[in-house]
């Protein structure tokens, strides 16, 4: 059901330093910073030539990352990020299989404009997954 990884998110807590690692020392091509108010984060996008990173640092004082960026202060891996055809067949699958779906369980938009849901880490060896609607 999963296609490819889209990207691996890397929470941080100062997104211009995180940026400069990325763009300065690694040389790589990242996008402009992108605010998501309905997911309290602003990303910026590390381009590779095989999938994405996804910087994100909190944003209001909602941000549904605090809490970890607060665990983290140096930043951490935060999500991984896989893609789907349907998002609607696989929230219901995923939700049928036993797995809890984050949020009111409706598909929120996400920061490439595509429909996205995310999955517990308690159901996916710890780690949070995002799906996303390509």
């Amino acid at each position: 059901m999963i296609g490819r990884l889209n990207h691996v998110a890397i929470a941080v807590k100062d997104l211009d330093a995180a940026t400069a690692i990325y763009r300065d020392t690694l040389g790589a091509k990242v996008t402009e910073p992108l605010p998501q108010p309905d997911h309290g984060v602003t990303v910026v996008f590390v381009e590779l030539p095989n999938s994405k990173v996804e910087l994100m640092a909190p944003l209001g004082e909602n941000s549904t990352i605090q809490g970890f960026v607060d665990k983290n202060p140096s930043g951490g891996i935060h999500h991984v990020c896989y893609e789907v055809d349907d998002i609607i067949a696989a929230r219901d699958k995923m939700k049928a299989a036993g797995a809890r779906v984050l949020g009111s369980g409706e598909p929120k938009i996400g920061a490439h404009g595509k429909p996205v849901i995310f999955l517990h880490p308690k159901d996916f060896l710890g780690t949070l997954v995002e799906l996303e609607q390509v």
